[in-house]
């Protein structure tokens, strides 16, 4: 068995889909596909869940309208059938409008959970029947049953002995070539709906390879394969063709957008060798992230972290701020789910980077009832991997440096967005 996950990018229209069709025919042994939402769906669905919960009925409509046609059009351009697309796609936009059929929504979070994870559900409901349409043996999966987790919504741990279970029982009864399941979403004891987190899928394909002990894990991407820095944002970038599982969680945990930061450890775990390759190139080498390489990476590798946020706090009292509040600090941000990806601190200060995301807001006003606090928005936070003084210097010139933290490898510029 091997596995393969197609990211949202990889699928967001019907030449995208046809392509996945391409590689998946390339593949004689089995498979089980993980997909994302197609395109940029789950921030239409988070946009459709805001509009759900605070009740603004017109701009809920329309926004659903949206994506209802965003994916019947996909659907309609793969085989320009319509009724085929709207008999697809209609009993999951059904299920869809019964949630909003509710008088009171749930909590947000789970709520968030059983709404967005829609996104997976529709592109892998269309895509699976288009698969079979075309003859491949292709078996669609309901992730949401399959993989067990606790009821931590929105960032919810699997459980893998009892997910081991249910999901090896769902291969043995629908015996297929081709598993297609969705990414970033699974369910609770209850059968309640959870997500993995943003950006999860990566995670659920890791996973499922533990699981099921595949050979391998691939993860298909708009990218050649991992490069040293966003091509985007930096010139000349190099692929760097091998890591070890080690390089791959340094750089995840530092901000690489290319793998998700928990993807590595059930891999490593089994000594799975994890791919990431170009899907518009199949034929390409990519990347890999196994257990031991043949050289170690002799570039430096840049990671920019954007839209952070650097909050300081000050016992009112003027205590030493180590001894008496770090454990407040830190229980506080995990309540509220803020990653931490720099911390300094001083005799009576400590200050912390975060993302700057929704429960931030919170966050402060609860920090305000015990300390003084005062935060700077608008920042981003450079980490550098090989870092040397010419490297430093090139990518500091210029730029209003508010925090500098350096290793013996690694550097950290926390900065003013340009």
């Amino acid at each position: 068995m091997k596995i393969y996950k197609f990211g949202g990018a990889s699928v967001r229209s019907a030449q995208g889909i046809k392509n996945l069709e391409y590689i998946l025919r390339q593949e004689t042994g089995s498979l089980f596909v993980v997909i994302s939402a197609m395109g940029k769906t789950t921030n239409a669905m988070e946009m459709v869940l805001d509009y759900f919960v605070n009740r603004q009925t017109e701009q809920l409509q329309n926004k659903w309208q949206e994506v209802k046609d965003y994916h019947l059009s996909v659907a309609t351009d793969l085989t320009d059938d319509k009724e085929w697309a709207n008999d697809v796609l209609s009993p999951v936009f059904q299920q869809v409008e019964h949630i909003f059929s509710d008088v009171v929504p749930m909590d947000y979070d789970q709520t968030y959970d059983s709404l967005v994870s829609y996104g997976e559900i529709l592109s892998t409901t269309l895509i699976a029947s288009y698969l079979k349409r075309v003859g491949l043996d292709a078996c669609w999966l309901d992730m949401r049953r399959l993989l067990r987790t606790d009821s931590n919504f929105r960032e919810a741990t699997v459980h893998l002995e009892t997910s081991q279970h249910t999901l090896m029982e769902a291969i043995q009864e629908n015996k297929a070539n081709i598993y297609i399941g969705q990414g970033f979403i699974a369910g609770n004891k209850h059968g309640q709906p959870t997500t993995l987190g943003r950006e999860g899928s990566d995670y659920t394909a890791a996973v499922v390879g533990n699981l099921l002990n595949a050979e391998s894990v691939t993860i298909w991407k708009d990218v050649p394969g991992i490069l040293n820095a966003d091509p985007r944002l930096f010139a000349d970038t190099v692929l760097i063709p091998e890591l070890t599982y080690y390089d791959a969680v340094e750089l995840a945990y530092s901000g690489a957008q290319i793998i998700h930061p928990k993807t590595i450890k059930p891999l490593e775990n089994k000594s799975i060798p994890l791919y990431v390759k170009p899907f518009e190139n199949p034929q390409a080498a990519g990347s890999v992230i196994k257990a031991n390489v043949s050289s170690a990476i002799d570039v430096p590798v840049l990671i920019v972290r954007k839209n952070q946020v650097l909050i300081t706090i000050r016992p009112l009292d003027f205590s030493f701020v180590l001894e008496n509040s770090l454990s407040k600090l830190f229980a506080l941000l995990d309540k509220h789910r803020l990653k931490v990806s720099l911390i300094q601190s001083s005799a009576v200060t400590i200050s912390v980077c975060v993302d700057n995301v929704k429960r931030l807001s919170a966050a402060l006003d609860e920090l305000g009832n015990e300390f003084k606090v005062s935060y700077n928005e608008g920042l981003e936070l450079l980490t550098v991997r090989g870092v040397t003084n010419d490297v430093e210097n090139k990518v500091t010139a210029d730029r209003d440096v508010l925090i500098k933290q350096r290793t013996r490898r690694t550097a950290k510029y926390l900065m003013k967005s340009i």
